[in-house]
């Protein structure tokens, strides 16, 4: 039989606020799991307009001890490739705003760390 369902749980990490400042999530504890889906939940942004001056970009990292991170790499992830410095997506455009990003962490390690750097201005409603 086809179960999903009773296979995964699901946890907010950032319940859906606007976000304007740099935001961290850090020790995501995977213990008891060998892998993680990570839901990008992002909405429409009405700041000052998405270019490579106003933009949030985001970056996953990961640790044995939940103390000391590393930045991810491609083999740690599916759904994305290419990871320069653990960065998994970059919002700067008006078509990447408003959309639901999916990404599988496989790599192994028990605490992740998600970073969101903004640059500029942006007002953006999200959650993860």
């Amino acid at each position: 039989m086809k179960d999903l369902h009773n296979k995964i749980s699901a946890v907010s990490l950032l319940d859906s606020i606007t976000v304007s400042t740099t935001q961290t999530i850090t020790d995501i504890d995977l213990a008891g799991c060998n892998s993680c889906e990570l839901l990008f939940n992002i909405g429409l942004d009405a700041g000052t307009g998405l270019s490579s001056s106003h933009k949030i970009v985001f970056v996953l990292s990961d640790s044995d001890d939940g103390t000391t991170y590393t930045a991810v790499e491609d083999a740690d992830m599916l759904g994305v490739s290419s990871i320069t410095s653990g960065t998994i997506l970059t919002i700067d455009a008006t078509d990447e705003d408003n959309a639901l990003y999916s990404f599988g962490y496989v790599g192994g390690k028990r605490y992740l760390q998600i970073v969101g750097t903004v640059t500029g201005t942006i007002s953006m409603p999200m959650s993860i």
